[in-house]
């Protein structure tokens, strides 16, 4: 797997926080992209992780803090459950599929202050907040399915 730099960027705030989530985004699909099926749903560690979780966690997380709680729209959201008919293609789909989504809301707000519509019982955060969590949560998650593509393969990289 190709080594790939984070993107520099001297943009303002928003811009190098999306500009940065989009780079997690693509390394996290670039470690789950060519993974064999029954590989993708094998829990190799503990704690039951997979592959598959992981990538149908990180597209409700997304869905879940910028759709939902942020703008305040109420879609179903996805579920992390992995089902039998989930595949490393499906999977990576949905995620991809969240992302302009997402995009969409974070560039028609109006500045990185603008508080979450609903968090439940939990502090007000913002958006900065929300991308900022976002970015550390996509890039923890990569870090989690760079290790588990080493035991199956051996791949490894950004």
């Amino acid at each position: 797997m190709l080594d790939r730099k984070p993107p520099r960027s001297t943009a303002g705030e928003c811009e190098v926080l999306q500009t940065l989530l989009q780079y997690q985004r693509e390394s996290f699909v670039r470690k789950v992209d060519g993974v064999g099926e029954l590989d993708a749903r094998n829990p190799l560690v503990t704690s039951g992780t997979t592959i598959l979780w992981l990538t149908k966690h990180m597209a409700r997380a997304e869905q879940l803090w910028i759709v939902e709680r942020f703008a305040g729209n109420r879609p179903d959201v996805l579920d992390d459950t992995v089902q039998p008919g989930d595949t490393v293609g499906s999977t990576i789909a949905a995620y991809r599929k969240t992302w302009p989504i997402v995009d969409n809301i974070v560039e028609a707000a109006p500045s990185l202050d603008a508080l979450c519509h609903d968090v439940g019982s939990d502090d007000p955060v913002n958006l900065r907040w929300v991308l900022m969590h976002l970015l550390e949560e996509t890039a923890r998650h990569a870090g989690h399915v760079d290790i588990l593509r080493e035991l199956i393969d051996g791949t490894t990289g950004r």
